[in-house]
Formats: C-alpha cells, structure tokens, sequence
C-alpha cells in the first residue's frame, strides 16, 4: 500500500489537466465517486470497460486491456497524486479527500454534456423569458402571472442547487471544516 503522504500542497492547474486528459482516469474516478469512493481494481476495471464500449459485460478482452492500463499505468499515478489510496497487494483502490480539489473539473451534466455554469445560465435566461413573458400578459404565461411563473423556476433552480451540492463529494460545509481545523498533524 502507498505510504501516506502529506497533503499541504494543492495540485497545480497542469496536474489537474494532466489528471483529466485520460478518458480512463476521467471514468474511473467517476465510477469510484458514484459507489461511495472504495471497490476492487477487477469490479472497477470491469466497470470502465461496460461505460468503454457500452456492452454488458463489455468483451473479455476490453476488461483485460482496462484492467492491465488501470493496474499499471492509471492507478499508479493517480495514487503518486494523493488522488486515490491504490493497494497493489489487495488490488483495492479507494479515493481520498485530495479528489475533491478535481470534482469541479468534473461537473458536467453527464446527459447533455453541459457544464452547471451552462445549466444555470440557460435556467436563468428561461426564466426571465418566460416571467417577462407572463407580465406583458402573453396566452397562457399572462394567465399564470409573473409571480407563479417565478415561484415555479424559483423552484426548479432551487431543486437543481440542491442536486448539485449533494451529488457532489464535498459540500460547502464540509470544507469550511476542514479549513477551520486547521492542517493536519502528525496523528491524522
């Protein structure tokens, strides 16, 4: 297992990229996010390789090529990084805290490959559209009125904030903390 290092230093913006070209790595940290952080190299391998080809399973040999990249090539740096904890005796890897500092890299809303800025903005335009339509008394929209309409993408951007902040790794609360405590010691 690799020796835990201390992690006082941010990863520079080239670091970040370096991460994020892969599309495996991209994949892999994705998969290890959603199963709460922690699985085995074989279930994790065999995950990227079913989201690769669209398959499931995907092809023995597309498992084997992911397995023998992530093993070798993708873990190992990932874990050099402080990004994950890779056990190559256990062959498990698990994320650490350090993988919060790439999650905003990594907001897209993986349907429509949009970002949340992009999101918000076209919610935000939509919704005063559709509220400034609703005041000039336009069909349908005029009969609704503005303050319904508004309360209704009130609402909606509401419901989106709090999709986004608890689908993410680390709420805002959560980083507060961590400031307010302080680095870590020698006993963390």
């Amino acid at each position: 297992m690799s020796v835990q290092k201390e992690e006082t230093e941010d990863l520079d913006a080239g670091q970040i990229h370096d991460i994020l070209r892969n599309d495996r790595r991209r994949l892999a940290i994705r998969c290890l996010r959603e199963v709460g952080g922690s699985m085995s190299v074989r279930d994790l391998s065999e995950e990227v390789a079913t989201r690769e080809t669209g398959e499931a399973p995907a092809p023995r040999d597309k498992r084997r090529s992911v397995y023998v990249s992530l093993h070798q090539t993708h873990l190992p740096k990932l874990d050099d990084l402080r990004i994950v904890d890779y056990d190559t005796d256990t062959k498990e890897v698990s994320l650490r805290d350090r993988a919060a500092e790439i999650t905003t890299y990594m907001e897209v809303v993986p349907r429509y490959g949009i970002t949340w800025a992009e999101y918000y903005l076209v919610l935000g335009v939509l919704g005063f559209g559709t509220v400034l339509a609703a005041s000039i008394g336009t069909p349908l929209l005029g009969a609704l009125g503005a303050p319904a309409v508004a309360a209704v993408y009130l609402l909606l951007l509401s419901g989106s904030a709090a999709y986004h902040v608890f689908s993410q790794d680390r709420s805002l609360f959560e980083g507060l903390r961590a400031q307010s405590s302080g680095p870590p010691t020698a006993d963390d």
